[in-house]
């Protein structure tokens, strides 16, 4: 009878092993669709033989738990290009709107910045007008016009940028709540890893985890560093610490030179986090550098033709007899002390057009030699060694040049970012044709062991009727 016995403690645990194999197929099919959930498989161990008189028999099988189908070291690349997709991403964005406010439609005037390349052109041309009838009202008057069209179109190209650098300075603000909620997470989620899991797979709690892991990625570069007891580390890119164990360190923002800038236990990681990747350093790359550097060039701009037009009409005598002096200029634009602030600050001062020198200084009003000299100032290299409207053709060049290469960039991290996750679906995800063979397999591996269960449950009903009347089921 100890054969019988033993046997049916076999098929007994089979069929419960079958059953636990069954549940996991089952949890697998319910989240098939449930974000960030890792299918399972479960793991089968042969139960250590026994005795039976003198001679070892086999005594079937356990169902151990289930093990979560993850790669980690693919989990953490596909985060890592998602990261750097992120903040390519989110330039890009800040970018195109920048380079809007430079290249109007079909030559148009539909941006904010109007078009600036026209408006210089116009500026020179109407003092090339003026050469020819030095005295015409008319004439003098297109010149402040087309002055005031360029002072305005320049001065209106820095606010937007600085309304977009503000912007984008309330955005930033708002990603310090999000990673913080995030850290505090997953330091939770480490904690309880630790208490239920310790030294195997934790499935959901991992899952849960990587979750987070995977948006806080999308947010602001980092590192992920495992530690002893299925835990995890997290920092920044640049090696500041979010998240020990079950610790996490809050980022905290305060403001300084007048923007946005971060903190983890009272240290200014602002700098690290622009080159670290995620949204943040997206946004911090267009706020600090992409930004100013398109303001700097504004106001180059902007500083170097109102000096040089105002000490050339200065330089002259006007239509009404008047000579520029020190205490008295005869300057066209407001003129500017200094680069920064230029081009938000830039207007023309002159009202009377009258006041626009065609004459050269000491000469009869009539001639027209500083109006040339106004003229020809189109022609000189008084912007960084270069003529105006070149170093503005430079300027639009150079952002669309960046323009396009974080557009390539884009384009190739998220198509890295899809190989990635195509591969990391192909491990972890559900597979509802593999799931439905599982369970047809284990269903059929569960009726092989009720039949044989039955036919002991038969013998064993034979063995004890023997010689009796009464039948034993």
């Amino acid at each position: 009878m100890g054969s019988i016995n033993s046997a049916f403690t076999i098929m007994s645990g089979a069929l419960d092993a079958d059953q636990q194999a069954l549940n996991v197929v089952a949890s697998n099919v319910a989240n098939a669709n449930t974000p960030g959930y890792t299918a399972e498989t479960p793991n089968w161990s042969q139960n250590s033989a026994i005795y039976v008189n003198g001679v070892q028999v086999g005594d079937g099988v356990s169902e151990t738990g289930a093990t979560s189908q993850r790669n980690l070291v693919l989990e953490a690349r596909l985060d890592q290009q998602n990261q750097l997709a992120s903040a390519s991403s989110t330039r890009l964005t800040a970018l195109n709107s920048i380079q809007a406010l430079f290249t109007p439609d079909s030559g148009s005037t539909s941006s904010a910045a109007g078009n600036l390349g026209n408006d210089i052109t116009s500026l020179f041309n109407s003092f090339s007008s003026l050469e020819s009838e030095p005295t015409n009202s008319a004439l003098q008057q297109q010149v402040i016009s087309s002055a005031s069209t360029l002072a305005g179109d320049i001065s209106s190209a820095a606010a937007s940028l600085n309304s977009q650098r503000s912007a984008l300075d309330q955005q930033v603000s708002g990603v310090a709540g999000q990673v913080n909620s995030l850290t505090s997470s997953i330091a939770q989620l480490n904690q309880q890893i630790l208490a239920d899991s310790p030294g195997a797979d934790a499935g959901t709690l991992e899952d849960q985890r990587q979750l987070d892991i995977s948006q806080l990625s999308q947010l602001v570069g980092i590192n992920q560093v495992p530690t002893e007891n299925n835990g995890l580390s997290i920092t920044t890119t640049s090696g500041q610490l979010l998240v020990s164990a079950g610790a996490s360190f809050p980022m905290t923002t305060g403001t300084v030179n007048g923007v946005t800038n971060f903190f983890v236990n009272g240290t200014d990681i602002t700098s690290g986090l622009t080159s670290g990747g995620g949204q943040l350093g997206g946004y911090l790359t267009a706020r600090d550098q992409d930004i100013p550097s398109a303001l700097n060039a504004l106001n180059q701009l902007a500083y170097n033709i109102s000096t040089g037009v105002n000490a050339q009409n200065n330089a002259g005598t006007a239509a009404n007899g008047t000579t520029g002096t020190a205490a008295n200029p005869l300057y066209i634009f407001n003129q500017p002390t200094q680069v920064s602030g230029s081009a938000a600050s830039m207007s023309v001062v002159i009202t009377d057009p009258s006041q626009i020198a065609a004459a050269g200084a000491g000469d009869a009003v009539g001639d027209n030699s500083n109006a040339v000299a106004l003229a020809n100032i189109a022609n000189q290299s008084i912007v960084n060694g270069q003529t105006p409207i070149n170093y503005y053709s430079s300027f639009v060049s150079s952002l669309g040049s960046t323009v396009s290469q974080v557009q390539t960039e884009n384009t190739a991290q998220n198509a890295s970012v899809t190989q990635l996750q195509t591969q990391n679906n192909a491990l972890s995800s559900v597979n509802l044709n593999d799931e439905a063979a599982a369970m047809s397999n284990l269903e059929k591996s569960y009726q092989s062991a009720s039949q044989v269960y039955t036919m002991l449950n038969t013998i064993i009903a034979a063995a004890l009727n023997l010689g009796d009347q009464t039948t034993v089921a």
